[in-house]
């Protein structure tokens, strides 16, 4: 849960989400604007502290944690992007700056050479920022996120300022550096983030309204056994009330 107190009152960002984001896969979160989604994102980073409930990074519960802690949470096991690719870069470090200054950061060894490659980025090593496209730059703040292998990266929108081409490039980037071990966990209004990830969060409200996987769409029970219905299904009941019928083949919504 996170709850923001304006002077109007309370705003309840986020409402009792349940998830597991498993290594080794990449999960798209989406939602209309004002769903929860960079509130959900900036506490998995660890930028920002859930006001209730457990987050728990590779065995360690960060909820809660004080200011050191989070430090240490966001040096070793998480990684964040930018929107914006300049925004993830210094402009005076090379490519090769860049990763030295990652793995400083990370207090890890370093061979950059085979992980540019992998991201098609060894003949930049010793370029900077402006000398690259938006693609590059996009493609060298995931590999500066993912030096030292952190539970996770989380990336805000990371495909919204590339043309379809770079866009694309950078999908299969990400695909790729799942095999480091990593979570990709991505926010997302673009259709080829979900249709390239593992699974996707679907958020509305604050809540999490469904979860979709393998070309199955789940709706979400939470812990007092209500149920988040898709918008389409919830302009059956105008009433908000419904026929709940019990029986050996399942359960039943119906209007009344």
């Amino acid at each position: 849960m996170k709850i923001y107190w304006t002077a109007s009152g309370e705003v309840h960002a986020l409402k009792g989400i349940d998830a597991v984001f498993p290594s080794r896969s990449v999960t798209a979160v989406v939602g209309p604007s004002g769903s929860g989604k960079s509130s959900l994102l900036r506490i998995l980073a660890g930028l920002d502290l859930a006001t209730a409930g457990a987050v728990t990074i590779g065995g360690t519960n960060v909820a809660g944690a004080k200011a050191r802690a989070l430090r240490k949470v966001r040096r070793r096991f998480t990684g964040y992007v930018f929107q914006r690719p300049s925004d993830n870069l210094i402009p005076y470090l090379t490519v090769e700056g860049h990763m030295r200054q990652a793995a400083r950061l990370r207090r890890t060894k370093l061979d950059s050479n085979s992980l540019l490659e992998q991201l098609g980025l060894q003949g930049r090593a010793r370029h900077k920022p402006d000398q690259l496209s938006g693609g590059e730059q996009q493609r060298l703040a995931f590999a500066q996120a993912v030096v030292g292998n952190p539970y996770m990266v989380v990336a805000d929108e990371p495909t919204s300022e590339l043309d379809s081409r770079s866009a694309a490039a950078l999908l299969e980037t990400v695909s790729s550096l799942t095999d480091l071990g990593v979570s990709f966990v991505l926010s997302t209004h673009d259709p080829e983030v979900v249709k390239m990830a593992d699974r996707t969060l679907h958020l509305r409200h604050g809540a999490l309204e469904a979860e979709s996987h393998e070309m199955r769409t789940l709706s979400v029970i939470d812990h007092s056994g209500r149920i988040q219905l898709p918008p389409g299904a919830l302009e059956l009941f105008p009433d908000r009330r419904g026929v709940i019928q019990v029986d050996s083949e399942g359960v039943r919504i119906t209007p009344p």
